[in-house]
């Protein structure tokens, strides 16, 4: 079994609040922080011990990204700092809830460590963004590469404009706590993850994932069409169910964060 030291959890940011039988992992997704989470907490702390924690999106592209590996090679180096985290604080049954990139995270670890995991809540989550001729993720290969164009050129005013669509125009505060921790990720290593994530073909994965799962999407996110979330649920290896919210965007933590806490609660 690995274990991290103390010093290895801190980097990471982890910590405990809440209490009750059950126990849920959030997991944040690409260019968040734990902070994301705000709205839910104070709900899910009412009945469950809830596990937060940070990613070091920096690590990972220092570990990985100047080899030339597949682009799974994060998405498993993701999944054993996960694994490690919660080996470090004896967590096991959980039910772990991965936003975005991290919902394809969690598949893995499952796979690697399925005695960790209890259900998987799969929110807003993708195996492939790129459309082929018998899969549609929602993106054509000139507009990530005109997305990469752009972070690469002038990554503020991207980051900005990018914030504006995945959160919307209609929650400034919450889009405003979005931009600042994008921001913080910096031009390159933002870069090297929006890489990672938009040329990445995860869905061999689902075909192994043997704990049971529930995937969430929005109807109208803007990143994940609904096409996906039927996908995996079709795919996935275990017993999956499906739930649609309705909110616009990509983060319904931040800006439907009542019908999220709804949604966990229902299947907690």
């Amino acid at each position: 079994m690995v274990v991290l030291e103390k010093r290895e959890i801190l980097a990471q940011n982890a910590k405990i609040v809440g209490s009750g039988e059950t126990t849920i992992v959030l997991a944040h997704g690409y260019g968040a922080d734990q902070s994301i989470w705000e709205y839910v907490l104070p709900e899910l702390t009412k009945r469950c011990r809830v596990v937060v924690f940070d990613w070091n999106f920096g690590a990972a592209v220092d570990r990985h990204g100047s080899r030339e590996t597949s682009k799974q090679s994060i998405f498993e180096a993701f999944s054993e700092d996960l694994v490690s985290l919660m080996d470090s604080m004896g967590l096991k049954n959980v039910v772990f809830l991965g936003h975005s990139m991290s919902g394809m995270v969690g598949c893995i670890a499952s796979i690697k460590r399925p005695d960790l995991f209890r259900r998987l809540i799969l929110l807003g989550a993708s195996p492939r963004y790129l459309n082929s001729e018998d899969y549609e993720g929602g993106f054509e290969r000139p507009h990530v590469e005109a997305l990469f164009t752009s972070i690469e050129s002038n990554f503020q005013t991207w980051a900005r404009a990018f914030v504006g669509l995945v959160v919307g125009q209609d929650h400034p505060s919450e889009a405003a706590k979005f931009c600042k921790s994008l921001l913080r990720m910096g031009s390159d290593v933002a870069l090297a993850m929006a890489r990672v994530i938009f040329l990445s073909d995860l869905r061999e994965v689902l075909h192994s994932v043997a704990v049971p799962c529930t995937v969430v999407n929005g109807t109208r996110d803007v990143v994940v069409p609904t096409s996906v979330s039927s996908y995996i649920q079709t795919r996935i290896k275990s017993e999956a169910a499906l739930e649609l919210l309705d909110f616009n965007g990509h983060f319904p933590q931040l800006t439907a964060h009542k019908a999220l806490v709804n949604a966990i609660e229902r299947l907690l």
